[in-house]
């Protein structure tokens, strides 16, 4: 079974390991980016001059931004790079290919360089200059736009790193020569520049050939970078008090209340917390009226730079966990001991099939350790969803993640052909929304597809969760329906709680 970078070029994990990289699936990306604090925050040489690179790119950005007016052609070459999707990492969740930074995150960046990034690098607060700050500020630009930009950035290294690693452990039969574009950056003549590099040869589709990249494990996290919107928010109250100015730190603490709503209270006559969304207008609100707050805040975050790297370690090694060490074991257990791969019939009848295997295996024969992590339940449906997508690989039919035909994307689409296609929906029963999502949603995918077939398929970890879809079930009569399955993943119970 052909999942795992290690799989299809025979290599052993440990080495992998021992060399520092992540071993990446090369079915699906998996949800884990590069944080450039972690090159800035790095004790290796080599990373502290990545970081200074990219920051001398950035000011090549300002510098031509204040000096001439640049139109979309050069904003195109100079902003918009496509995503490095070799590495196999993101927020893809059907295969390897995403977005990278367009030409909004262009315009965006080139105007606040030209406003209030102008001097991004003085270096009057902070030690260093950080272009995670741009995502502070700007609405629906977050990780993933900083990890595509600064991925292009430091695209040289990462080619030279699994170029070498290839060379050292990888059959020469499985390598081939690649010139790769947008390598680096030439200042003389401001255009970018390709190179030739040998790598590890990845065959896709209708044997389309492309290269792969291995990605050093220190340089990842998941969810958040080290420097981002939510932690500023949450954090307000710590960033002002670590402001030496006595008058500066009681003047955001006033303002910051100033823009607050009116306290309300409980029928005890307790004041309520305030929201979270009142809490963060105020803190753009203050941000607005005293800009340097957002330098105090990465100083900050610099001064506790030590914990980024233990924290970004605990969640890549929650990812390998997860989506490595404990998936594998359950595609091999599924490979061989069971039928799980040798289905057939219409796209029903074997979706259906392969569910009840999960939902046996989980149940019955401890599967359901794949969906834990120091104990603690996986809590995100994209997570669940890129777990069935690694387990489905070996599927003869095509599987596709979050489809969108014109009415909303379904989670897959199992297909042989447009006249043999079922939705299945895989769902938390910990989900808000779930009764709204079993009345309308598959209904009206199913139009959408130009199908009958659907399977809705809802995992509970709780005694309170299974109660809770049961009850939904029941208000929606949807108790007897065959094909939606209850899978109980409960780690302290043997039995099966669920019924299909």
């Amino acid at each position: 079974m052909n999942v795992y970078f290690s799989d299809f070029f025979n290599v052993d994990p440990n080495i992998i390991e021992e060399y520092g990289a992540f071993n990446i699936s090369l079915i699906n990306d998996l949800p884990l980016f590069i944080d450039p604090f972690l090159l800035f925050n790095s004790d290796k040489k080599v990373y502290q001059d990545l970081h200074n690179e990219i920051l001398q790119y950035v000011a090549f950005l300002r510098d031509r931004s204040t000096s001439m007016k640049i139109n979309d052609g050069l904003l195109r070459s100079w902003y918009c790079f496509p995503e490095v999707k070799q590495t196999w990492l993101g927020y893809s969740e059907i295969g390897n290919s995403g977005r990278g930074p367009g030409i909004e995150f262009a315009r965006a960046l080139n105007d606040n360089l030209n406003g209030i990034f102008f001097d991004f690098d003085s270096k009057k607060i902070s030690r260093s200059a950080h272009l995670e700050k741009f995502c502070l500020i700007k609405e629906n630009t977050g990780k993933d736009n900083i990890s595509d930009f600064v991925t292009n950035l430091i695209k040289r290294y990462l080619l030279e790193y699994t170029q070498k690693f290839a060379r050292d452990h990888i059959e020469a039969s499985l390598l081939k020569k690649f010139t790769v574009q947008h390598v680096s950056f030439n200042y003389k003549t401001n255009s970018w520049i390709s190179d030739v590099f040998l790598l590890p040869i990845n065959i896709i589709g209708d044997r389309k050939i492309d290269y792969v990249l291995l990605t050093p494990k220190d340089l990842l996290t998941k969810d958040e970078t080290w420097i981002n919107k939510s932690d500023l928010f949450n954090q307000f109250q710590d960033i002002v008090s670590s402001v030496s100015n006595e008058e500066l730190r009681s003047q955001l603490n006033f303002y910051f209340s100033q823009n607050l709503p009116e306290p309300e209270y409980t029928k005890k006559g307790k004041e309520k917390a305030p929201r979270k969304k009142d809490i963060a207008s105020a803190v753009i609100a203050v941000i607005k009226k005293y800009p340097e707050l957002l330098d105090y805040y990465i100083k900050y975050k610099e001064e506790h730079g030590e914990e980024a790297q233990s924290i970004s370690e605990e969640r890549v090694q929650e990812v390998h966990s997860l989506f490595v060490k404990e998936l594998s074991s359950f595609i091999n257990y599924l490979s061989n001991k069971t039928q799980f791969y040798n289905k057939s019939g219409d796209t029903l009848s074997e979706s259906y099939e392969r569910v009840l295997f999960l939902k046996n295996v989980i149940e019955n024969k401890d599967g359901y350790r794949i969906f834990y992590y120091k104990g603690e339940p996986i809590k995100r449906e994209s997570d669940l969803q890129i777990m069935f997508r690694l387990a489905w690989c070996a599927s003869p039919s095509a599987v596709s993640r979050e489809a969108n035909e014109g009415r909303g994307p379904a989670d897959f689409v199992i297909s042989r052909g447009a006249m043999d296609k079922t939705i299945i929906e895989f769902k938390l029963a910990s989900s808000k929304k779930l009764a709204q999502n079993l009345e309308n949603q598959v209904e009206i995918y199913k139009k959408a597809h130009d199908t009958d077939k659907s399977i809705k398929v809802i995992i509970f970890f709780s005694a309170e969760e299974e109660e809770k879809v049961t009850k939904v079930l029941d208000d929606l009569g949807l108790s007897d329906e065959k094909h939606i399955v209850l899978i109980d993943a409960r780690n302290n119970n043997k039995h099966s709680a669920s019924k299909v």
